[in-house]
């Protein structure tokens, strides 16, 4: 059957065959793409994985003798097991082990520290590194999911091209189906019919196939320079750039994959075929049939007869045009989403960091592990050329208890602390315990400032510079009566008394009692928020000093916020950051932030994640766009007959033309009409959760690139419709009526 009819055809079909060429080389370009892509951000985050935390797998804390360690090597997954001395130290030795196989890490870890005699929580897991391989704590209630998602999009996406190559498929068998009624009536078996169908469907792939293996691999090595150049922009890049990998694996997946997704949507429609009886193919006429005849009033209304055909025409290939359908409509609604989502993302953002902290600091330091009484670099600090401001603090908490009768009235007015805020932002620690003898016992988180800066503050709140005492932030969100974005705050207590308790957080024994200096709703200039917090109190280095002993609970870094006198240079600002680095660096471990930087580090994020997830929907798009020229050109055969017929009894070429307009503003525009809404829906949704004002959003709405996006919809959709309608405007009346029935 090959040497008679099969190449024959192909040979004569050059259309038909070029569709199915076209859905084979989609098919293994998107497939080779996404398996070189995924690849290259699984060894890639490997690799980071590695660098931050080490290659290791499980971890075993405690005093862990040479016998011990011994007892750990014994086991027989266990590959080697290491101390590890930069993280041994107070807190026991640290030993690092390795498995032979990784998968049984959670079960064997266990029963190490079982035999060593430790307690559960003495292990721990490199958790990260084994969910890159699969492996997930059984235990755990939010593993990382990350690679198992890759691979749901790539058998999502393998589904996909599925039915848009099934679609190519059946559109070129189902034009043959007069036709293998006839060889099934000479003799031909269902066997023979199928093993011709999958021996055409081999020999039109196998090339288009692996052009299309050459062709992703390109584009993803496309994007990972595109990813690059991105990165390159930002500070400390050189460990941020991407390496391109490719595995002889990732081959063997691509091919497989490619040649699995052609042949079973080839096998589809060919065991369909090969399934009707002689007399079902014979009597088969080959043009478009609608089964049930309903009127197009709109189509019909607004382009009058033409519409009418027109409508009916796409209801008949309804079945045929499913796969663009949906793929337009995903693509269109997943592109309008991100841009809203980012856009909306990026206008928060803005508002509540870039924006509130412009002018509070430009750049901040981190001493780790340093108490701030034991760093003696403040004064050079504020010697450098190019600091308008250095503020160092550092934070600690304490709690304070709150009779009913210091409750301010505004506050008890409303309910008090339980009611207004929650026990977690109103301090309360516990429903039972936190209300106590007519009290309430809340949180009173500490920050402690340097002697200069806490003058500075009790100057800007106009009372006189002292060191003897604390100031106390007395306020309370009113969640009744605003939401998050747009708090309304009530004071906490009574501004009546001289002093307050401070109790120590963790011994119920530690207590202080420090004059109150000022209540006050002006918070100093830090990058610290105090939303969710109430009675902060500030006070200075000297009287922490005094206190520290009975108050405890200081965190162990301490930080520097550093205001510049010209915070819109960038370079200016890195020069600064690097001068603030030269000074401290040598004698502390030190971690330094560029709010500028920040900022050009966000947008290259977004515009990053914007480059992928856009990508995905533009894919989306071509699959659907595809299909389009896939039916378009398939289906050149049957709609020949068709338009013949309304020729015949008197359309005209106009009239086609007209026809062939209205289906391609249909199939572009249904995409459209059905996603706005809930577009629209959405952006309401997620503007009023944001809680912003609309008028806010609709300024930086993303209308530019969606009306791109839609219109690249319909100019592809209309090309495919220019192609078609040219083929068939060419081909005579009476070659197209005749019975064609071993063409």
């Amino acid at each position: 059957m090959w040497k008679d009819y099969s190449s024959g055809f192909i040979k004569s079909n050059k259309a038909s065959s070029l569709s199915i060429m076209a859905a084979a080389l989609i098919a293994a370009l998107f497939l080779s793409f996404l398996c070189t892509l995924f690849y290259n951000f699984w060894m890639d985050e490997t690799a980071r994985i590695i660098l931050e935390d080490g290659d290791w797998d499980g971890r075993i804390t405690g005093e862990i003798s040479e016998l011990q360690l011994s007892t750990i090597k014994s086991f027989a997954n266990v590959e080697k097991a290491v101390i590890n001395n930069a993280l041994s130290g107070a807190k026991g030795t640290v030993v690092d082990i390795y498995f032979y196989n990784r998968r049984v890490a959670y079960q064997d870890m266990p029963l190490i520290a079982e035999r060593l005699g430790l307690e559960d929580n003495a292990v721990s897991y490199n958790t990260l590194l084994l969910s890159q391989y699969l492996i997930h704590d059984p235990n755990a209630k939010q593993p990382p999911m990350l690679l198992s998602l890759y691979l749901v999009v790539l058998v999502l996406v393998s589904f996909s091209l599925i039915l848009i190559i099934h679609n190519s498929f059946a559109v070129s068998m189902n034009a043959r189906i007069h036709q293998f009624g006839i060889f099934s009536s000479i003799g031909a078996t269902p066997g023979q019919i199928r093993f011709c169908l999958m021996q055409e469907a081999a020999v039109l792939s196998l090339v288009p196939i692996l052009a299309g293996w050459l062709l992703g691999i390109a584009l993803g090595f496309g994007v990972m320079k595109a990813a690059n150049l991105l990165v390159s922009q930002l500070p400390q890049r050189d460990n941020m750039l991407l390496q391109f990998y490719y595995h002889p694996a990732i081959f063997a997946v691509t091919i497989l994959a490619s040649l699995f997704t052609v042949l079973f949507s080839a096998w589809l429609p060919a065991i369909k075929l090969s399934r009707m009886t002689p007399l079902e193919a014979i009597r088969n006429a080959g043009g478009l049939q609608l089964k049930k005849k309903k009127k197009s009033r709109l189509l019909a209304l607004l382009f009058g007869m033409e519409g009418e055909l027109a409508g009916n025409a796409l209801k008949a290939q309804k079945k045929a045009l499913r796969t663009s359908t949906l793929s337009l409509t995903l693509s269109f609604f997943g592109f309008s989403i991100m841009m809203n989502f980012f856009s909306l993302s990026t206008l928060s953002t803005q508002y509540t960091y870039f924006e509130k902290y412009q002018n509070v600091w430009d750049i901040m330091v981190t001493l780790k592990d340093t108490e701030i009484e034991n760093f003696g670099l403040t004064e050079k600090l504020r010697e450098i050329r190019g600091i308008q401001d250095c503020v160092v603090y550092q934070k600690a908490m304490a709690k304070v208890r709150i009779p009913d009768s210091w409750q301010s009235d505004e506050l008890a007015a409303l309910g008090g602390p339980a009611v207004l805020a929650g026990q977690a932002e109103s301090g309360a620690t516990d429903a039972a315990a936190a209300k106590e003898a007519g009290a309430w016992l809340a949180e009173a988180p500490i920050v402690i400032l340097d002697d200069d800066a806490f003058r500075a503050y009790c100057e800007e709140i106009g009372i006189t510079p002292r060191l003897d005492g604390t100031i106390i932030l007395n306020q309370i969100w009113d969640s009744l009566h605003s939401n998050f974005r747009h708090r309304i705050y009530v004071p906490y207590v009574k501004e009546a008394q001289d002093t307050v308790t401070l109790l120590n957080a963790k011994q119920e024994s530690g207590q202080a009692e420090i004059p109150v200096l000022a209540y006050t709703q002006t918070v100093p200039a830090l990058k610290e928020e105090y939303d969710n917090y109430t009675l902060v109190q500030f006070m200075p280095l000297s009287l922490w000093e005094k206190t520290a002993d009975h108050l405890g609970g200081a965190e162990e870094d301490t930080y520097i916020r550093i205001l510049s006198e010209n915070r819109t240079d960038p370079a200016g600002m890195a020069a600064l950051e690097q001068e603030v680095s030269r000074l401290i660096s040598p004698d502390y471990d030190m971690v330094s932030e560029n709010r500028i930087q920040d900022k050009i580090t966000n947008d290259l994020m977004i515009q990053g994640y914007q480059l992928i997830l856009g990508g995905l929907c533009v894919m989306l798009a071509f699959i659907g766009i595809a299909n389009v020229f896939s039916y378009t050109l398939g289906f050149l055969h049957q709609r020949k007959r068709e338009f013949a017929q309304y020729m015949s009894v008197g359309l005209t070429p106009g009239g086609i033309r007209k026809m062939f307009c209205i289906e391609a503003l249909v199939i572009a525009l249904r995409p459209l009409i059905i996603t706005l809404p809930l577009t629209a829906a959405f952006i309401v949704f997620a503007v009023r959760a944001s809680r912003l004002n609309l008028s806010e959003f609709l300024p930086v709405a993303p209308v530019a690139p969606i009306a791109v996006f839609s219109l690249a919809i319909l100019g592809f959709v209309a090309l495919a419709y220019y192609i078609g309608g040219k083929k068939i405007l060419r081909c005579s009346m009476a070659e197209a009526l005749r019975d064609d029935t071993l063409a």
